[in-house]
């Protein structure tokens, strides 16, 4: 059994207090153990952060570039044991663990390119005989909260960007999630980062995540998870002073169109809806289908969805992976009894056996609902779907904005006027036409609106807003 322990100042470090990494497709598979950071070495941690980022934050971007490479082709060459250990972990299926791992190396190595393209101005000044200069410098310290549903992924857009700018790293991933992160940061150190550049700590949120958003020595926190920590996180971090970006999730709707081609609809959903467990921040949650394509959408998306074989994620014949722990089943069965007992038809959605004693559900469509039910207002997060049929393209759009959350939104159809209305009118911050709502790039901005994010976009070249400062200078001749 592998022990997994914090990583500070280049040094494994950990207490006596432990907590298990159980597999959920198979719990008597112990995939790990944690040994739990405690406030001292949360301390410790930042400090080691602290004074590293003297001397990191004035390497040249060609070594930053350089240790960023290495690590992205590491990772890269690890895929397929990375993402067999991902699948593990955290239960996502193999293809989709390996997919994720693929996408961690690609976004090390394309902000190793961006730490050779930080750029400046030099403009003319009203005043003559003076030139201003406008450059970006690191930011400083910077902590970070990752959730458990993409465990490599995550931790890997909001680190690669942050050392390419040339800021230290304290990171806090998901208890539930330690072996990804951890091999991760030691692909760092075999990369030939310097000791306290990066720094992880293992432990629970109220310990670690706490003493993050609290000390003064963190300039900034990253942030990745629910609603309510975001919002109580951005209320400490203001009145800090500290910089802070936050993604809390979506009840992201996808849109099919009387014109929509049905094939592209229904694989759109099924892939947004049910993949992945359901469990992403991206996933189709509301489809929101017009009358006249209401009856055959909804049977041919219930066949396929019945179709789609539940079952331990290192089966190469699983499409749906298990749900990560009790927690979040219990969560997801407790939200298809209140939609049932509010009015809503609830096909599928059981808990199934399988030969490993595991979290196994069918994934679940809704049908009957309108858009005041709790299924439709609240995040899930898991293999849930609800549909809410509508008479025209305009009911759809303002059912479709009819939500506290803005992160993605997709339509289906084949009429460009639908299309491009859409991609105006709909709140969100990322759009998809004919294509799942879940599922993006790496090298472009990702992020919401309304209660989804706060503060700078994640990824891609928007990702220098967050983790860098802007500075003005006057130079007079």
């Amino acid at each position: 059994m592998s022990q997994y322990r914090s990583f500070i100042n280049g040094e494994w470090l950990g207490t006596t207090s432990t907590l298990p990494n159980l597999n959920p497709s198979d719990l008597s598979d112990v995939v790990g153990e944690a040994r739990l950071a405690d406030d001292a070495l949360v301390a410790d941690a930042i400090a080691a952060a602290r004074h590293a980022f003297r001397s990191w934050s004035l390497t040249t971007p060609q070594q930053r570039a350089d240790i960023l490479d290495a690590a992205g082709t590491r990772i890269l060459q690890r895929k397929e044991e990375l993402g067999t250990l991902l699948a593990r972990e955290e239960g996502k299926r193999l293809a989709e663990a390996i997919g994720e791992v693929g996408r961690a190396g690609n976004i090390f190595k394309f902000f190793a390119g961006e730490a050779l393209r930080i750029g400046g101005e030099v403009v003319s000044s009203v005043r003559p005989g003076m030139t201003v200069e406008v450059t970006r410098e690191p930011l400083g310290v910077i902590g970070m909260i990752t959730p458990w549903n993409f465990p490599i992924a995550i931790p890997a857009w909001k680190i690669a960007p942050a050392l390419a700018y040339g800021n230290t790293v304290v990171i806090k991933p998901a208890e539930a999630v330690p072996a990804c992160a951890t091999e991760l940061v030691k692909i760092l150190e075999e990369s030939g980062l310097p000791a306290g550049v990066v720094n992880l700590l293992l432990g629970p949120g109220r310990v670690v995540g706490e003493a993050l958003v609290a000390s003064p020595d963190i300039d900034a926190i990253s942030f990745t998870g629910s609603e309510s920590t975001g919002r109580a996180i951005a209320v400490k971090c203001v009145t800090s002073g500290k910089k802070v970006q936050l993604e809390m999730g979506g009840k992201n709707p996808l849109v099919v169109i009387d014109d929509a081609d049905l094939d592209v609809a229904v694989e759109a959903a099924l892939d947004g809806s049910f993949f992945s467990t359901g469990q992403r921040c991206t996933a189709s949650s509301r489809l929101i289908v017009t009358s006249a394509i209401h009856g055959q959408f909804v049977a041919a998306l219930q066949r396929k969805a019945s179709e789609l074989v539940v079952g331990h994620a290192l089966d190469k014949a699983t499409r749906i992976g298990p749900v990560v722990d009790d927690r979040q089943l219990q969560q997801n069965l407790k939200y298809l009894k209140i939609a049932a007992e509010e009015g809503g038809q609830v096909l599928g959605g059981e808990r199934v056996e399988r030969p490993t004693r595991g979290y196994f559900m069918r994934p679940a469509l809704v049908i009957g609902t309108d858009n005041t039910m709790r299924i439709n207002r609240e995040e899930v997060f898991g293999p849930v779907a609800s549909v809410i049929e509508v008479a025209d393209y305009e009911e759809a759009l303002a059912v479709a904005n009819d939500t506290p959350y803005g992160l993605a939104a997709g339509i289906c159809t084949t009429s460009l006027k639908y299309a491009s209305h859409f991609r105006r009118h709909a709140e969100a911050g990322m759009v998809m036409v004919n294509a799942p709502t879940a599922g993006v790039d790496y090298h472009v901005p990702f992020g919401g609106r309304k209660r989804s994010s706060y503060g700078p976009r994640e990824q891609g070249t928007y990702a220098r807003e967050f983790y860098t400062v802007v500075k003005t200078a006057y130079v007079k001749a």
